[in-house]
């Protein structure tokens, strides 16, 4: 199986970030790419908001874990769909062409890959690839789960549920 390329959507990188485990991803062996338009709006504003978060992805990126690229190529149909951010168009552009993997939580934007026909999945996906290749435990999953809703992260009690019940059968 050929290894995917992994294109991030701020939400993740935030909120894995916010919970000290985005560092984690280091260890997963897959190319980790954020469009210059995501790191733009994660760490050159969030520092200037002052969010700690900025700081650690930036960091992430300095020491190779995360690459920046460009979206040099973009799907115009995307482009023309208000409803879709900048870096929204860019993950999924880039995901796109390098038929990688989208990594975004937003629900309109995984509902424009799907029809785009773009591999994608979000937050969690990490955390239970993480599980399955044994970089974290069956309680830090837990432990991650709690404190990225503890963060703001949304989670309804029936897809909270299913989770828990799906890293008990890993």
């Amino acid at each position: 199986m050929t290894q995917k390329t992994l294109v991030f959507d701020a939400t993740p990188l935030i909120y894995l970030a916010k919970v000290n485990r985005l560092h984690l991803i280091e260890n997963i062996g897959l190319e980790r790419i954020i469009p210059e338009s995501v790191y733009e709006e994660v760490v050159i504003k969030g520092k200037e908001l002052g969010k700690p978060d900025a700081s650690i992805v930036e960091k992430l990126v300095e020491k190779g874990i995360f690459k920046i690229e460009k979206a040099s190529t973009k799907l115009q149909e995307l482009e023309k769909n208000k409803n879709l951010s900048k870096a929204d168009v860019d993950v999924l552009s880039l995901a796109k062409l390098k038929k990688g993997i989208a990594i975004l939580d937003d629900e309109y934007a995984r509902k424009v890959a799907e029809i785009e026909n773009i591999e994608n999945k979000g937050t969690l996906y990490i955390i239970f690839f993480l599980l399955k290749n044994n970089v974290i435990t069956k309680t830090e999953a837990r432990e991650t789960i709690d404190a990225i809703i503890e963060k703001g992260w949304y989670c309804s009690t029936d897809l909270y549920a299913k989770i828990l019940r799906r890293i008990e059968r890993l």
